[in-house]
């Protein structure tokens, strides 16, 4: 088969901060650069898209160097951790935002799904907004008219077709863009993590419509997801990204282990870098760790197997009113649970922190753990992302992970049990 989608030395920098190089002569140095052809100087000091650090260019690489071609009817899992440039790739492919060298190369029209909402304005109807967002995709008046029963059918939003979409939940939103984009006759289709804002039933629903358009329609598909499962069902081929780097573009399944086998993703015991002034604060945590009911420390977690987290910390000056929270967000990072210590005063001294978790159910998957310390409820010291974790598939759970493979959560009961421990 023909390759629809050739991809050659692409990059794409962004300059942080404000835009310009920030005096007069670095921009006419850059514009002189431009119309001789020349590559710009001030891209050369440009640093990877590594966000867990400081860097010291204000140019970063959200993409470098990317060569891959995929052909008709392929269906591609676009693999990657926060910030790989997954996003950014998607974005050049559909032309919302141009490489800064390199080129694209797509035989065919392709219809994108890259935001909740995106191409939707929030003061027509559902079925206004059809029509519109159709066009922009490249769909004729007519084509559209014939498949508008189709389309509302599939969104399962019918009642509200009538309605301004500002009134919308974001679940409908997707709903309806996800159904206008399916139903575009495109050769590509290009699906971002939006999918996650849809329900259990919904995500099925769209895996299966996305499973039929590359199968039996023969089109190719571009899906981004931190779902593993979902990617491994419906993808034949992925590709992992890593700080703007294209690692490898093979079978899905052998992707997917690569990706999980990332130290980075199962690592059970977490440094945290002390703030700038930590010895003149109230107190700073310093490690996570991520045990098992028993203690022992582990890398991932089986799906309804009990679990800890153990945050170490220090105090400098004798605190009153002293809580310790944690928070836990999915890969989207939405905010499943935030659980705090109750309140109470620590001398100077080292501690530990023990979140017991019993009775709250995850769905297989990576989460993100955020640590904040305070007192009198101001903030003393707060990490976001400090930690991870996995959830696993286990077959000797004790439940049927099966029930919860699609959804983020499956059950929410009684909050943590908090213990702080002296050190």
């Amino acid at each position: 088969m023909s390759a629809v989608i050739k991809v050659e030395n692409l990059s794409k920098a962004y300059q942080l901060g404000e835009i310009g190089t920030g005096t007069l002569s670095r921009d006419l140095e850059r514009y002189w650069a431009q119309i001789r052809g020349k590559e710009d100087p001030f891209l050369k000091i440009g640093e990877i898209n590594d966000r867990s650090k400081k860097g010291k260019s204000d140019v970063v690489w959200s993409l470098k160097d990317i060569n891959f071609d995929i052909e008709q009817g392929d269906a591609v899992g676009i693999i990657g951790r926060n910030g790989a440039g997954k996003s950014t790739l998607l974005k050049i492919l559909s032309r919302v935002t141009a490489p800064t060298t390199g080129s694209v190369k797509v035989k065919g029209r392709i219809a994108s799904l890259l935001e909740v909402g995106t191409g939707f304005h929030p003061e027509l109807s559902g079925k206004e907004n059809i029509y519109l967002n159709g066009a922009i995709l490249g769909m004729r008046k007519a084509e559209i008219k014939r498949k508008f029963d189709e389309i509302v059918d599939f969104s399962g939003v019918e009642r509200y077709v009538d309605t301004p979409v500002k009134r919308y939940s974001s679940g409908m939103y997707v709903r309806l863009a996800f159904a206008v984009a399916a139903h575009l006759e495109s050769e590509i289709l290009i699906v971002d993590e939006v999918l996650a804002v849809g329900d259990a039933e919904f995500q099925k629903k769209c895996l299966g419509k996305m499973g039929d358009v590359s199968k039996g329609e023969g089109r190719t598909i571009l899906f981004v997801s931190h779902n593993m499962a979902a990617i491994q069902k419906l993808c034949k081929k992925g590709m992992l990204l890593e700080s703007g780097n294209l690692i490898c573009v093979e079978k899905t399944e052998e992707v997917i282990n690569r990706y999980l086998r990332d130290p980075r993703i199962k690592k059970a015991v977490f440094e945290i870098p002390p703030p700038d002034n930590f010895d003149q604060v109230i107190g700073y945590a310093t490690k996570m760790q991520i045990e098992d009911a028993n203690g022992d420390v582990i890398q991932e977690i089986s799906v309804g197997k009990f679990w800890q987290i153990r945050v170490f910390f220090k105090i400098n000056i004798k605190a009153q009113h002293f809580i310790i929270g944690l928070g836990i967000n999915n890969f989207i990072d939405v905010n499943i649970r935030t659980s705090w210590s109750n309140s109470m005063d620590l001398d100077e001294g080292y501690y530990e922190a023990v979140f017991k978790e019993s009775q709250l159910i995850l769905a297989p998957g990576n989460y993100n753990l955020t640590i904040g310390l305070s007192n009198y409820e101001r903030p003393i010291h707060y990490v976001e992302n400090a930690a991870s974790f996995v959830i696993s598939e286990s077959t000797d759970s004790l439940i049927d992970s099966s029930i919860i493979r699609i959804s983020n959560v499956g059950l929410i009961l009684n909050p943590m049990e908090v213990k702080i421990l002296p050190s």
